[in-house]
């Protein structure tokens, strides 16, 4: 049988324990030999084999005496993250809060003008504001 995603979790169970089974026998161990490797009862192994709902605990032992826990890895990788990924969660992290900032005043409308502007203004009147004439 195929695994689907459409597959029950009963019929995934029952595929797996079915897999177990037949990679034991290609080994050509025993139930009683390979719960002794794994560390694990007879009729653990036999529930395995069976699909009924065991430990992961007890699945991981089982793959270790048969020397396929490389199957783990193959099943669920690391997750890799982007550099993209990275540089956006370095931006996003906050090192410290701060208040938002407030608008200058009395500054009244020449620091509001664009600095480039103000040199295009007429110099005179730049110089008697200065003064106060």
């Amino acid at each position: 049988m195929r695994i689907t995603p459409s597959s029950t979790t009963g019929e995934i169970l029952r595929e797996l324990g079915e897999r177990l089974r037949r990679l034991r026998l290609q080994e050509n161990q025993s139930v009683s030999d390979l719960a002794e490797r794994a560390g694990v009862g007879e009729r653990t192994i036999g529930r395995v084999e069976a699909g009924e709902n065991t430990s992961l605990e007890s699945l991981v032992k089982i793959l270790r005496a048969l020397g396929r826990l490389d199957g783990f890895e193959a099943l669920l990788p690391e997750p890799l993250v982007s550099p993209i990924q990275l540089v956006e969660n370095r931006v996003r992290e906050r090192q410290r809060a701060y208040a938002p900032r407030k608008k200058r005043r009395g500054a009244g409308a020449a620091a509001d003008a664009d600095p480039d502007s103000a040199a295009d203004a007429d110099p005179d009147s730049a110089a008697d504001a200065e003064r106060g004439d």
